[in-house]
């Protein structure tokens, strides 16, 4: 319940770990505030955007978020402008909000906690960090 006392539906949202050769994505909610990893995008182009048609059409989210790649003193670089790109490209597409999120160090956690698909880990990780702000 929320502090009103109205009932909050739980919301379920799909992440991407956004690079130009892979595409991480997981999926979660904000009931338990914890993502999984579902799979890594290998496509490009249209190919891509079919295949999260069809991840949209399975999970149903109720937003995406993405993750957001910047320099360890915050400061954006190449892939920061691409990722965004991305975010900009999946809201016009598909017509859901599209969060940005921080990912910096997402890779280098799902690497440490021996993830065997890194970039869906990485998703995931993003994902749990959008949550915990929901």
């Amino acid at each position: 319940m929320s502090a009103g006392g109205a009932v909050t539906t739980p919301q379920s949202f799909l992440s991407f770990d956004f690079s130009l050769k892979r595409v991480g994505v997981a999926s979660g909610n904000s009931l338990t505030r914890s993502a999984t990893p579902l799979t890594t995008l290998t496509q490009d182009g249209d190919a891509r955007f079919e295949a999260i048609a069809r991840l949209i059409r399975d999970w149903q989210p109720a937003a995406l978020v993405v993750g957001v790649p910047r320099h360890p003193d915050g400061a954006p670089h190449d892939n920061t402008a691409r990722a965004q790109r991305f975010a900009r490209q999946l809201a016009g597409r598909f017509g859901l909000p599209v969060h940005e999120v921080d990912e910096r160090y997402t890779s280098v956690a799902a690497r440490a906690e021996g993830a065997a698909d890194v970039d869906a880990a990485a998703a995931a990780l993003i994902l749990e960090q959008f949550l915990r702000t929901v």
